[in-house]
């Protein structure tokens, strides 16, 4: 469950594994000093009580926390729209630009599909976080799905983005190229950290924030 992945602007190892409770206190840490959307503990112990498979971090060769990904599922009724939500993504700014954003992301996704079936993930981002934007757009390959107008605490927009692990049921290769065709892959839509609407209660985002510094691609 380890997957390993050489920084070469550190030149030292760095591991990509399951997340456990130990590591929650590493990982709120790591929230506090990247994001302006903040949890407390006790939302990440729901996360890791309630999809311990999706919870990924990485870890240094020292045994430190560098970057983790919290992510859930979203409880549905119809089958073809059981997914994934990415909660929050974060990289100390020492480790950025090493490609962990990516293979935190990707561990998440595959425990999504192979422990839940997954059909696809689902996150929010900022409009104006360009880097991150370009991460889940052209390396994850999200599509924004529509844009929620004045998500986040300060008021900020957020995309909300999808990136679908296979064809949506019912749907033909050409019903599908019509949809991208008519811009279902552009209409307006979301990552780096969600707002809560239910319990457990998490804080709510700064509202004098800015924008979170940029995740490493």
């Amino acid at each position: 469950n380890y997957n390993q992945v050489r920084t070469f602007r550190h030149a030292i190892m760095v591991s990509i594994r399951p997340a456990t409770v130990d590591d929650l206190l590493s990982m709120q840490n790591t929230n506090l000093w990247c994001l302006p959307e903040n949890y407390n503990l006790k939302y990440y112990y729901y996360h890791i009580l309630s999809w311990p498979q999706l919870l990924q971090v990485a870890e240094d060769h020292k045994g430190k926390v560098v970057g983790y990904v919290l992510a859930k599922m979203e409880e549905e009724d119809d089958d073809a729209n059981k997914h994934g939500h990415v909660t929050s993504l974060s990289v100390l700014r020492t480790h950025r630009k090493c490609g962990l954003a990516t293979a935190l992301m990707n561990s998440s996704h595959k425990r999504m599909t192979e422990s839940f079936d997954a059909n696809f993930s689902a996150l929010h981002v900022r409009e104006t976080n360009s880097a991150a934007f370009h991460l889940y757009s052209q390396t994850l390959q999200y599509e924004i799905h529509e844009i929620e107008k004045g998500y986040y605490a300060d008021g900020e927009d957020a995309y909300d983005m999808r990136k679908y692990f296979r064809e949506k049921k019912g749907q033909s290769p050409k019903e599908i190229e019509d949809a991208k065709a008519a811009g279902g892959n552009v209409s307006r839509g979301g990552g780096e950290g969600e707002r809560h609407k239910s319990p457990p209660q998490a804080p709510a985002d700064d509202p004098g924030s800015a924008p979170p510094p940029p995740p490493e691609g």
